[in-house]
């Protein structure tokens, strides 16, 4: 393989990867409108979408796989391709909880009115904010952005808590609300992996574009013993 042809290989990885993700922060953003709106087509449309970006995965890895194993690249090359892999993992993952948040929606209607909490009509905000800026960060290889969102999913998980116990006490005082109380708190709960799942796609691209492991608190560490 050419370094032109291999150059051109990696643009197509980069390109098939911003694509997976332009439709997983589409079916986020339209599972939670489906929630916000009670709106069974627009759930309906998200988990057919699913079975796009599981195919998108399965031809990121196989094309990173066959640069790795043609090519044999070195250092920033080899970062991008093996962070392909582990970004699009984390892009189809979102994907499945996009799903499971349509699916949820597909029995909030079927269920007498339950308001949505503020928690997670905050946390919805919040986590298709991360998404998005997790995205722009990859595809405009800005790690300082990438740095900024691991700072907002403690946020995210106060809220979740918080959603949890707002929920229980709603369940608890009225059981004729116990089974849209257990749904929005799979709502919450998938929304919180979401932002899990956000913040591992920016330590990875910090990571391809710096060689630098920030996950598990490895960079504070690491700046402690300098």
């Amino acid at each position: 393989m050419t370094h032109r042809h291999f150059q051109d290989e990696l643009d197509t990885l980069k390109a098939r990867l911003v694509a997976m993700a332009g439709l997983a922060e589409s079916a986020v953003r339209t599972a939670v409108a489906s929630l916000l709106e009670r709106d069974a087509g627009k759930a309906r449309r998200v988990v057919e979408g699913d079975r796009a970006i599981d195919a998108l995965e399965m031809e990121i890895e196989d094309r990173s796989i066959n640069l790795l194993a043609l090519q044999q690249p070195m250092a920033r090359d080899l970062r991008m391709i093996a962070m392909a892999m582990k970004i699009s993992s984390d892009l189809e993952r979102v994907g499945d909880h996009a799903v499971n948040i349509a699916e949820a929606v597909n029995w909030l209607i079927e269920s007498p009115l339950f308001p949505i909490t503020p928690e997670i009509e905050e946390m919805t905000r919040l986590v298709t904010w991360m998404l998005k800026d997790a995205l722009d960060a990859f595809v405009r290889a800005d790690s300082k952005l990438a740095r900024e969102i691991l700072t907002r999913d403690d946020r995210v998980d106060e809220l979740h808590e918080n959603s949890f116990r707002i929920l229980l006490t709603h369940m608890m005082e009225d059981p004729r609300k116990i089974s849209a109380g257990m749904d929005f708190l799979l709502v919450s709960g998938n929304l919180e992996r979401i932002a899990d799942l956000t913040t591992n796609i920016s330590e990875n691209t910090i990571y391809m574009l710096e060689g630098r492991v920030v996950k598990h608190h490895a960079e504070s560490a690491d700046a402690a013993g300098a």
